[in-house]
């Protein structure tokens, strides 16, 4: 009986196992019949194309499609077995696709410019932007120094004080409170944003680092940038927008087709 431990043995007795199940299982919506049309050709060359930047050979194509066909035969296979019941990748990406499709019917048609400009309107917080700020600075550090904060001020009407080495820059143009924040800390962007331009320096302020004389060169208040400078973006949002809605109101009409049955629901 060692001929029943012969993997070759083994290997043939799962696929007849399969084979009962796959024909037993069999779906009359899978059918048998794989069709190779020309926009099938078509998307295999194109992908081919696009990957190798030349087109492929007639032997390179006739192994696209008998691959493609393989794939094809395959995926039947597994619907036919469940393979794709229960399954969470499978899940989301047909989760993903119904979605994509759901988008695409969205925004087949190209927005006007009419209605560029209404959505501009209706969302003018989006192309505002903050207050912004220039400045040089200079660096005292707390962990070098003892007296940081002191020799950062007398370093205020000595500007041939360079301070200590910064692992940073030493100058920054138009940053707003947030990266200035983000840089130093919230302590030294409110002080920073509180001054004004001035030809002098100033401070010192405190950063999450140390004492820093700043040399504010400008300031720029918040605007709204115009239309004509942002439209390509107002394009791209106004697109977005329109496939948050479709996907929501799609999800809506589906569920109202649905009995859903939460857990609190179904103990009672």
């Amino acid at each position: 009986m060692t001929w029943i431990r012969d993997p070759l043995f083994a290997f043939l007795a799962v696929g007849l196992v399969l084979f009962f199940i796959t024909d037993w299982l069999s779906e009359e919506d899978i059918p048998y019949t794989i069709a190779i049309g020309e926009q099938d050709l078509n998307r295999l060359n194109d992908q081919w194309s696009m990957q190798m930047r030349r087109p492929p050979t007639e032997d390179e194509l006739s192994g696209l499609v008998e691959q493609f066909v393989k794939e094809e035969i395959y995926y039947r296979e597994a619907r036919r077995l469940g393979l794709d019941e229960n399954d969470t990748i499978v899940r989301r990406r047909l989760v993903q696709k119904l979605t994509f499709l759901t988008e695409d019917i969205a925004t087949a048609n190209e927005p006007t410019e009419a209605e560029l400009r209404t959505f501009y309107d209706t969302n003018i917080d989006k192309y505002r932007l903050p207050e912004r700020i220039s400045f040089k600075h200079r660096y005292f550090s707390s962990d070098r120094r003892e007296q940081a904060r002191k020799d950062a001020t007398q370093a205020i009407d000595n500007p041939s004080e360079p301070g200590d080495p910064f692992m940073l820059q030493r100058e920054y143009a138009l940053r707003s409170a947030r990266e200035v924040r983000d840089l130093f800390g919230r302590e030294f962007a409110e002080a920073l944003m509180s001054l004004e331009p001035s030809t002098t320096w100033q401070g010192p302020l405190k950063s999450a680092y140390g004492w820093h004389p700043v040399l504010v060169t400008q300031k720029v208040e918040d605007m709204v940038e115009p239309f004509e400078q942002v439209i390509e973006r107002v394009r791209l949002d106004s697109q977005q927008a329109a496939r948050n809605a479709a996907n929501e109101e799609y999800y809506k009409q589906l569920k109202a087709r649905y009995d859903v049955i939460y857990p609190s629901e179904a103990s009672q």
